[in-house]
């Protein structure tokens, strides 16, 4: 007997769709259409129906790049329709490329009365005619021309990404909009069709199952009659009856299958455009919930609630009483899914105290499974975040984008850089996007790293990315593989049924400890510069405006500003999602982006000045403030003080260069104002490795094989150019200015030192016009250091310099936030930061026998997509070199520079005393503010920053009743407490958080 297997799957897939897919919908009757296109920006429904509508017809173009277009639809359901196992239901196709689920056109369905039905997407054009319309069709479709920007090609540089140039023509044309007749026995029999093949094709071929369901799609083609496909289907289901209910093996994998729909806030659309997919994929979810009861769906992001709540609230009522049946699911518990790499240590911090405070207030929810599946890597900081905002379980996917290694584990222990430890999930699938195909399921299953020890996962079904969540074919898929001989079995669930199940089944996980770095995505940390400078800016003028306010409303100066504080921190922790700061989307995000930056530091420079003028008094008095937990030269930390700010010294020119010299440390410069010696006087010691120089500007070719504003790729080395030949320089009262010239593009290097720093201080102005170019500044450092430390939230982590392995190799770019410091014992450098997050370090022998390391940091890139001008135009970037013998002068590099002293003309030489201060130089405050609950107690968050064991004593400014710890959300942890009167006395341990909440006595 010969092998016909391949003719008899061309048989059955030729079948499927030239007989059986078209006779799913046995008649259709087209509407009537008028519309309105709207001449800006979007309009709510009643503003929209009262406008003047004008007669449309099939095949008209409608509507410009980001525009809107309503269409009004009315008809009647033909008589007899909708029984004899049909149903009745509109079909709307408004000009969509099939292939994929998003990146385009959608809409949205409105009632006469303005109640919403549910959307239209590419993949999922229907509208269920429902009783309470009796027949009659009265509908209004809100239709959003959103272009593909980069759905089906990341690659080439677009103008649609900017409503100034993505042009005026219309861009899509409108294909269908009908009343149809939807046989339902035919689609089942689709349904199962399509299960069945899917599963086949993942089956080895040598297995009799595999063999089974061939012959028996085999026989469905015999039974079902392509000429009469309706009267037929019946005879179709029941060929295929047996091998559908053959059950699943004892050992299959089991997958927890729960709704989902990546929504990025912004991306390839900007956020205006994000509350309309909001509103569009959760109708959808609820218009499946009403025909499923055992439908599940997660969703993270309450910033996406919050938007339902003031612009959708019938939509979000809907919501709410689909949360109080457990089946609207929130999740992950902060604002939005932020980016991880890049925001500060507080600002994590509040994006689970707003997240969290808006599922208390609105659902009485407080989600405990933390919910990343898209950020670009996960900070060493993570899980004591995690722990200390109430939640204990993580989920993410993105490590499975890694270009180089593959992560051991998909159920663990995370453990971050504290000892914290939260159980951890990457759903096996590598997908978080998953329309439960046989194809995904039998990955998850043959992935699972777990196997033989555990046995479940966790798998997220839907369309993502504006694709309008799960569906009914997926709802279907679930059914047929819940028992399934050859699947793993699919279980409709919770994220949190999928923990308590996934913990009990593994008591001794895997331990995964330090941070999840992504090997890919690299160039997030640099990518659209002016993004990044205003977020950095904005989380330090919030840690001022907290600190400051709280001191003046503590001593009863002024009343603290809770609410516009409030909303200033929910701006800047929306524009920490994950496409955002890492300057991965369209140009109109990031412009948008840098105009919210800008006022937002207007309006806390606003609260910061009305406080310090509280605390200063009239006067004539300079009185110093400092916000930085640091001591620098008699500035009282977290204070004000009359000492005077510390001058720039003057430049020395001389006939080999320049010299910068305060008695502690002494910068040379070589006639060409290059960096050619960086000298501790106190010990002689060299900074500056032989013959090298450092602060030098190089630009490489930056071209990365895939994604442009996300990917920097080690072959970038490989082509770089040293700036060594300024076009200018001079000494500029105390500033040493050197000016270079590269293509299109202007660099200026200005160079001071200050009175007793130990810290050269170098500003890089530019004015950036080159494309597909990095810029970055090297330090070659006379130093044999192992490993550099880099900041991260609340601590630091440790990397090597050296390459042994390919997980070494992977980290060729590396985060840091305010600084990095490489040393040996005793002695070291740190490269101190103003916004910049990207940077290189690595060691090479000399042949003297001694070792250069070399820290660079990445200052500017400029890639081509999604935004085409990215990074373009004036830049100031500002570095600091120190010599710091330990981390702790390396952090206080990194303070001095983010929150630079203010003068304040005031009352008496008296000095404004500290609110809070600490014992210990290891111990840092973060933030000290007043209480969320708006009780006015004071709230200190403070850590120890080493990463040692270490005791201090914590001191109140102002009269205090009682001290408690508390977690991070400000709820009083199991703990006895001190009264006001005697010392707060905490031991820490390495790089513990610690949230003290004070009663004003």
């Amino acid at each position: 007997m010969y092998d016909n297997t391949d003719q008899v799957e061309l048989r059955i897939d030729r079948f499927v769709r030239d007989h059986i897919v078209p006779a799913i919908y046995r008649r259709s009757v087209p509407l009537r259409i008028e519309s309105w296109d709207v001449p800006g920006e979007p309009v709510a429904f009643r503003e929209a129906v009262r406008q003047a509508y004008r007669s449309v017809d099939i095949d008209t173009p409608w509507s410009r790049p980001w525009g809107t277009t309503w269409f009004h639809v009315s008809g009647e359901v033909p008589a007899g329709w909708g029984s004899d196992g049909t149903a009745v239901e509109l079909l709307i196709d408004l000009g969509f490329t099939q292939g994929q689920a998003g990146f385009q056109a959608e809409g949205l369905v409105y009632r006469r009365d303005g109640g919403i039905v549910k959307a239209i997407e590419p993949l999922n054009g229907y509208v269920p005619v429902t009783a309470d319309l009796a027949g009659v069709i009265d509908l209004y479709v809100e239709a959003a021309s959103n272009p593909d920007v980069g759905g089906s090609a990341f690659y080439e540089p677009t103008p649609l990404g900017d409503p100034a140039t993505a042009g005026t023509e219309p861009i899509y044309t409108l294909r269908r909009m009908d009343i149809a007749e939807r046989d339902v026995n035919v689609w089942e029999l689709e349904r199962d069709s399509w299960t069945l093949i899917g599963l086949m094709r993942e089956l080895d071929p040598a297995l009799p199952r595999r063999a089974e369901i061939l012959r028996a799609l085999e026989s469905m083609c015999d039974a079902v009659d392509p000429d009469d496909v309706a009267g037929t289907a019946h005879l179709g289901r029941d060929a295929l009856r047996r091998v559908l209910g053959a059950p699943a093996y004892a050992s299959a994998h089991t997958s927890i299958a729960v709704g989902h729909a990546h929504i990025d806030s912004a991306w390839l659309w900007p956020t205006r455009e994000t509350i309309r997919k909001c509103a569009r994929t959760f109708s959808n979810v609820l218009q499946l919930m009403d025909d499923d009861p055992d439908f599940v769906f997660a969703c993270s992001s309450a910033q996406q609630y919050a938007w339902m709540k003031e612009f959708y609230p019938e939509l979000f009522e809907r919501i709410r009483a689909r949360v109080r049946e457990g089946r609207f699911v929130p999740v992950g518990g902060m604002w939005v899914e932020s980016d991880t790499n890049m925001p500060g240590g507080e600002a994590l911090v509040r994006q689970f105290v707003a997240g969290k405070a808006f599922f208390l207030r609105e659902f009485g929810v407080d989600p405990k499974v933390a919910w990343l599946p898209d950020s670009f890597g996960y900070t060493a900081a993570l899980p004591q975040i995690v722990k200390g905002a109430g939640s204990d379980s993580f989920v993410t996917q993105k490590l499975s984008w890694n270009d180089t290694n593959k992560m051991p584990h998909h159920s663990f222990l995370w453990e971050g850089i504290d000892g914290s430890r939260v159980f951890t999930h990457f759903p096996p699938s590598d997908t978080y996007n998953s329309d439960l195909s046989a194809a995904d399921l039998a990955r998850a299953q043959r992935q699972y790293a777990e196997k033989g020890r555990s046995n479940i996962s966790l798998a997220l079904f839907g369309f993502g990315d504006g694709g309008g969540g799960p569906t009914r074919e997926m709802l279907a898929a679930a059914r047929r593989t819940s028992d399934l001989e050859g699947s793993p079995r699919i279980r409709l669930g919770t994220p949190q049924g999928f923990f308590e199940e996934a913990k009990a089944t593994l008591p001794d996980p895997a331990i995964w400890t330090g941070e999840m770095y992504l090997e890919f995505h690299r160039g997030t940390y640099t990518s659209q510069a002016r993004t990044k400078q205003g977020n950095r800016r904005s989380e330090h003028l919030l840690r001022e405006a907290e600190l400051w306010s709280a001191t003046a409303a503590a001593r009863g100066l002024l009343d603290y500003p809770y609410g516009a504080l409030q909303s200033l921190w929910e701006t800047v922790l929306l524009l920490q999602f994950h496409d955002i700061l890492p300057g991965s989307s369209i140009a109109w995000v990031h412009q948008q982006a840098e105009s919210e930056y800008s006022r937002v530091a207007a309006e806390l420079a606003e609260l910061i000045a009305a406080a310090q003028r509280a605390l200063a008094g009239t006067g004539t008095a300079e009185l110093v403030f400092n916000a930085a937990p640091v001591t620098a030269d008699g500035v009282v930390p977290l204070g004000a003080s009359v000492a005077a700010t510390h001058r720039p010294v003057r430049p020395l020119q001389r006939q080999d260069g320049t010299l910068l010299e305060n008695g502690i440390v002494q910068a040379r410069f070589d006639e060409s104002g290059l960096l050619v010696s960086f000298v501790d006087l106190a010990s002689r010691r060299e900074l500056v490795a032989p013959g090298e120089v450092a602060s030098l500007l190089q630009v490489f070719r930056d071209i990365p094989n895939n994604w442009d504003a996300w990917d920097i790729d080690v072959a970038y080395r490989r082509n770089g150019t040293d700036l060594r030949a300024p076009i200018s320089v001079g000494v500029a009262g105390d500033v040493l200015e050197v000016t270079h010239a590269h293509g299109a593009s202007r660099i200026t290097q200005r160079y001071w030192l200050l009175e007793g720093a130990r810290e050269l201080q170098i500003e890089t102005v530019v004015d950036w016009h080159e494309h597909a170019t990095l810029l970055k500044l090297a330090f070659p450092l006379d130093l044999r250091a192992d490993q550099a430390a880099s900041e991260i939230q609340f601590g630091h982590v440790k990397r090597p310099t050296y390459v042994n392995t390919s997980w070494d190799h992977a980290h060729f770019e590396t985060i840091a936030h305010r600084w990095v410091h490489v040393g040996e014992p005793g002695f070291g450098a740190a490269i101190a930061n103003g916004s910049t997050y990207g940077h290189d370090i690595t060691r090479t022998m000399r042949e003297d026998g001694g070792t250069t390391t070399q820290v660079r940091e990445s200052l500017l890139r400029a890639p081509q997509f999604p935004d085409p001008h990215a990074d373009q135009g004036a830049h100031v970037l500002r570095t600091a070199l120190a010599v710091a013998p330990g981390v702790l002068d390396a952090a206080a590099a990194g303070y001095r520079l983010n929150l630079p002293l203010r003068t304040v003309t005031g009352a008496s030489p008296q000095a404004v005393s500290p609110l809070v201060a600490v014992s210990s130089p290891g111990v840092f405050v973060e933030a000290v503010k007043l209480a969320e609950d708006r009780s006015g107690d004071l709230v200190v968050r403070l850590y120890e920053a080493q990463g040692s064991r270490v005791t201090t004593t914590v001191e109140f400014g102002v009269p205090v009743s009682r001290v408690r710890p508390t977690d991070l959300l400000e709820r009083e942890l199991p703990h006895p407490g001190w009264a006001g009167e005697e010392p707060v006395e905490l031991t820490l341990r390495p790089f513990e958080i610690v949230t003290l909440r004070a009663s004003r006595a």
